[in-house]
């Protein structure tokens, strides 16, 4: 399932330190505009303890983590959406991620160039905001000109349905605020309006880039971007890239913990992004356990069993007979599969099952 978050923001907000930070890959961090010319694309491994823990008791050949991808994008400017700086470029990459990580520069350092003179987190959400739903509004005036004379002088439902979304998100966009703030009851309105692909409908977490200082202790940069995404239900994420880039260099588990103690951090900032990014994607894991690998595996929050059989091989839904299914919690207290169905922990079920975070599943398929 490969899905993308993009990392956003103005240029020297440090998204290439922290994308540095999340993946093998190496973008050029350097201090000065447009750093990153190519979107520089990472499979991030999504952490998960319960893996671990499956993987003690099962003693697999191998474990297999599940992933993200992560886009580092140039950095926008003003006047983007009129294709400013690399405007074009960065509207065409945000366009094809599935979640939009926005970095935040929340913190003072006369050595590193802001490119509008000042630190300002709010501001700075304001201009890509900006740019973002101007780039909308073009695209939403452009299929209400095609859909407008069919939906108000003809009989197609259709046209209809698309005029009324689209009059929606173009009466939000007009006043300053992004398509995700409109809420659609109808599914089939909340279908269309998925489909439009629009730039500001995509969830959002804002990543605030501080010092080692405000790692733990917070400022008041993060206060006010705090208050300013009240009302987006958006997550914010407190994050010092600069501190992360270091607890990268150490070589084993142990030097990361013993640095992170040190610092006051219960986890790293990596490892709260990626969390965070997994759930804002709407992601959710199960697991399969055998002595050939212990795997983890993504999915849709909601999804039925023959769906996620599905994200293993596409025989395994079209031939979905049924899925047998033990509690992670069940699994880890009894220590095997065998001993959890002694204990009538395996429950079978069929197709209408609505997989829950943690199940540790065995399809039955025919085909």
């Amino acid at each position: 399932m490969a899905l993308q978050c993009g990392i956003v923001g103005l240029p020297n907000v440090g998204k290439s330190t922290l994308f540095n930070c999340l993946s093998n890959a190496k973008a050029q961090a350097a201090n000065f505009p447009f750093c990153t010319i190519e979107p520089n694309v990472g499979v991030i491994t999504v952490p998960d303890e319960r893996l671990n823990k499956l993987a003690e008791l099962v003693k697999p050949q191998r474990i297999l983590p599940t992933t993200v991808e992560i886009v580092d994008i140039a950095g926008l400017v003003k006047g983007a959406s009129k294709g400013e700086g690399l405007g074009n470029k960065f509207l065409a990459n945000i366009r094809e991620t599935d979640a939009i990580l926005h970095v935040l520069r929340c913190f003072d350092d006369e050595n590193v160039t802001h490119v509008d003179g000042s630190v300002n987190p709010v501001r700075d959400k304001e201009i890509i905001d900006y740019e973002l739903q101007l780039r909308d509004l073009e695209s939403v005036d452009s299929r209400i000109t095609k859909v407008q004379k069919q939906a108000q002088t003809g009989g197609d439902k259709q046209a209809k349905l698309a005029y009324e979304v689209l009059v929606r998100f173009k009466e939000a966009l007009e006043q300053g605020k992004s398509a995700r703030t409109v809420k659609f009851e109808n599914k089939e309105d909340e279908k269309f309006a998925r489909e439009l692909f629009l730039l500001t409908n995509k969830p959002v977490l804002y990543v605030c880039n501080v010092d080692e200082a405000s790692a733990t202790k917070g400022n008041r940069y993060i206060d006010m971007v705090r208050e300013a995404i009240k009302d987006e239900e958006a997550e914010l994420l407190i994050v010092a890239a600069k501190i992360e880039s270091e607890i990268a260099e150490f070589e084993t588990y142990e030097e990361r913990e013993m640095f992170l103690t040190e610092l006051g951090l219960e986890e790293s900032g990596v490892n709260r992004l990626i969390k965070a990014a997994y759930r804002l994607l709407n992601l959710e894991t199960y697991f399969t356990a055998g002595a050939p690998e212990v795997r983890a595996w993504t999915y849709l929050k909601g999804s039925k069993a023959p769906q996620c059989a599905g994200v293993i091989h596409t025989d395994f839904e079209k031939g979905f007979i049924r899925a047998e299914v033990i509690k992670y919690e069940d699994y880890i207290k009894y220590g095997s599969e065998a001993a959890c169905k002694d204990a009538g922990k395996m429950n079978i079920e069929g197709k209408e099952y609505i997989v829950q975070d943690g199940d540790v599943m065995h399809f039955r398929f025919n085909v």
